[in-house]
């Protein structure tokens, strides 16, 4: 039995597919109204924060993946995020289940250093301070040695579906809607974005490799590391679009803030757009070299071809 944790969100679905499709048919989904991905598969209704729930949501499971997500709200994230992550952790020591963690990237610097395993953590912001926390608590599980543990962080999202990240707001679905790119406050820092069906697919292969546990990895990304003006571009040709976007500048994303929650939730995240942010996932592709990454093109012209509106 290999069980999701938070299995509603677009990575826990592609994930459900990939296991599905590549390592088994016994997959457990659990969140508080979970939905069958395949026929075949188990759900269990669990509060993530309720320590007993989680447990009899995990119990009988040999690898366990969280995925859970949360809304862009910073008190809620600090209320909620460290305590479902420890319910998960001890329920998986009680059932001697492997775990597998999905992380992010926000306690690293936000800076245009090259990003890999082995950076520090320097979270700027509350979000920030709440993933450094709750990385941090995985690590400590792994050092402790009673269960396999494995972390798989990934950057930014772009993707199909319900995907959620700035880059399919402000660029992809306003693309699609026939009207002007947004671009955050620079369009010519390089950025690494990933394919949210080849992070799924990605942390599938770690669960099933029992060589990837006590580690963490970066989850597989192009290396082309294109210029916002570069994926506005390819987003553009993709959806048969005149290119064309505008810059927000961090005084007015500051500004917006102010009356905006949305807005202000994101702030913390400003000065990653101010420079490169370049995540390197050589790691794991040394280790999984016939793993096939998905280009900036080859996703673009994925999301058109599934698209209600596509162009011939």
């Amino acid at each position: 039995m290999q069980t999701i944790l938070g299995a509603n969100g677009q990575i826990a679905v592609e994930l459900a597919r990939e296991l599905q499709r590549k390592y088994t048919n016994d997959v457990r989904l659990v969140s508080r109204n979970p939905r069958k991905v395949s026929d075949s598969d188990t759900l269990v209704s669990a509060n993530l924060l309720d320590a007993k729930q989680t447990l009899d949501a995990v119990k009988g499971s040999s690898i366990v993946y969280f995925t859970a997500g949360l809304p862009p709200d910073t008190a809620l994230w600090e209320a909620q995020f460290p305590t479902m992550l420890k319910n998960a952790l001890d329920a998986c020591r009680v059932a001697g289940a492997s775990f597998a963690y999905f992380d992010n990237t926000y306690m690293y610097p936000q800076d245009a250093r090259l990003l890999t395993e082995q950076a520090p953590f320097a979270p700027v912001g509350r979000k920030g301070k709440v993933r450094a926390a709750m990385a941090s608590m995985v690590l400590e599980e792994m050092l402790r040695g009673e269960i396999p543990v494995l972390i798989g962080r990934a950057p930014e999202f772009y993707g199909p579906g319900k995907t959620q990240s700035i880059t399919n707001a402000l660029v992809i679905e306003k693309l699609q809607a026939g009207k002007k790119a947004r671009v955050p406050v620079r369009d010519d820092t390089r950025r690494t974005l990933i394919w949210t069906p080849d992070a799924s697919r990605a942390l599938a292969t770690l669960g099933n490799a029992p060589d990837a546990f006590g580690q963490t990895w970066h989850l597989p990304c192009s290396d082309d590391r294109p210029t916002y003006k570069e994926f506005v571009a390819m987003g553009s040709q993709a959806f048969g679009r005149k290119p064309g976007y505008s810059v927000i500048s961090k005084w007015t994303l500051t500004a917006a803030g102010l009356f905006s929650k949305q807005v202000r939730e994101l702030r913390e995240l400003l000065p990653r757009y101010e420079q490169d942010n370049l995540f390197d996932s050589t790691k794991f592709k040394r280790r999984f070299p016939r793993f096939d990454v998905t280009t900036y093109r080859e996703g673009l012209e994925l999301i058109r071809k599934d698209w209600p509106g596509k162009v011939p």
